[in-house]
């Protein structure tokens, strides 16, 4: 039988305007494919979001190697901006363009390339499973919690699993990620006292509180980095009063920040600093600050062990590199997957991800499939 060509699928996938939330066809373009397969499939769809269970092999087995990605895409922006149309997958001198094209649908066609080839010419003694989301790059809230979720009720579970993100800075090989910062976005309404500017004993200026406040957070160092992350880091997001004149003082100012924490900190714990020293300002200025934080992920890492060999040894035997184990950049469903069993992230590299003219060299997505073969049949063997 003819192998399953990982190129020819990510551009129909790419082909599949997907923008998060609408499915775009591409959950069903994969149905149809892994069904073909063998692979038993569910669409878990929730709040509007559209979600692929596929298994092969028997329920429960103790040896389930698991994929996770997504199909969805961010918006294109201007697609005047692109030298080709954003759907398109046209190829040029051996890359192929389109929005998606690294992050992450040429990952997906490879893993499910490797999954489907695999368990046709060498049926394992175990099972396969992968879950697909429609909401990566969205809230998060429907895509791999659901379907989190939903394997929880159903008894479905993954031994370990693989999450597809584009991990290589600038060459194939070059890093995976073992690990991810916590991320948390915080939003401070300062509420002072309205005045004219020639007056200002008579008025509290929201102002000079909220400046106060934004450089005591960004100068504070939280951290020096830990023994697999890299120092948190803090960054003043915006400060806004919509204020036009310059003789009134405003009664309200808007700030935010956006903070990104190692295994040294929590949800919880960066939430009281934030907020004891928004009190700290109001102390001192007579001021009110509201304070509202979301937490997006908390920081999480998985240990050096039988799941990162693995994957340095395949990484390894096909590009010739052993690849960094890493727990930088932002966030991604791994996050979530952690909760259920050990996750690494393996994928190509992602330098275009987001950008205008996203692109893929088509031979990485060849090279990223025999590394998920070669991932599958070590873990089988």
């Amino acid at each position: 039988m003819t192998p399953l060509d990982p190129a020819d699928l990510t551009a129909k996938l790419i082909r599949c305007p997907s923008v998060t939330p609408d499915e775009g066809g591409a959950l069903v373009l994969l149905e149809e494919v892994l069904s073909a397969a063998g692979f038993t499939c569910t669409r878990v769809d929730r709040g509007g979001v559209s979600n692929l269970f596929a298994r092969w092999g028997d329920k429960g087995h103790d040896r389930t190697f698991g994929f996770n990605g997504h199909t969805d895409v961010v918006p294109v922006g201007n697609p005047d901006d692109w030298s080709v149309p954003p759907f398109s997958a046209e190829i040029r001198d051996g890359w192929m363009y389109g929005r998606g094209a690294t992050d992450m649908k040429s990952g997906v066609a490879a893993f499910a390339a490797a999954a489907v080839d695999f368990v046709r010419e060498t049926p394992p003694d175990g099972a396969i499973v992968l879950t697909i989301t429609g909401d990566e790059e969205g809230d998060a809230v429907d895509g791999t919690v659901a379907l989190l979720d939903w394997m929880q009720d159903q008894g479905e579970a993954m031994s370990v699993c693989i999450v597809g993100e584009p991990t290589c800075p600038d060459h194939m090989g070059q890093m995976m990620k073992i690990g991810r910062r916590g991320s948390l976005s915080a939003w401070f309404r300062v509420l002072g006292v309205q005045g004219h500017s020639a007056y200002p004993h008579r008025a509290k200026n929201p102002l000079h509180a909220m400046v106060r406040l934004m450089d005591r957070l960004a100068s504070h160092e939280l951290d020096t980095g830990t023994d697999h992350f890299d120092a948190s880091t803090l960054a003043v997001v915006n400060i806004d009063t919509g204020n036009t004149a310059t003789n009134v003082i405003p009664a309200e100012c808007k700030g935010a920040v956006n903070i990104r924490f190692n295994d040294d900190h929590s949800g919880a714990s960066l939430s009281d600093w934030l907020r004891a020293e928004a009190a700290k300002v109001d102390a001192e200025f007579g001021t009110t600050t509201e304070v509202a934080i979301k937490i997006s992920g908390e920081s999480f890492l998985t240990p050096p062990g039988p799941l990162s060999d693995l994957v340095s040894r395949a990484v390894a035997a096909e590009t010739n590199r052993v690849p960094e184990m890493s727990t930088t950049g932002g966030t991604s469903d791994a996050r979530f997957v952690k909760n259920h069993c050990p996750v690494v992230e393996f994928g190509l590299v992602g330098r275009t991800m987001h950008q205008v003219d996203e692109r893929v060299e088509v031979a990485q997505i060849h090279q990223l499939k025999t590394i998920y073969t070669r991932m599958l049949r070590d873990y089988f063997a």
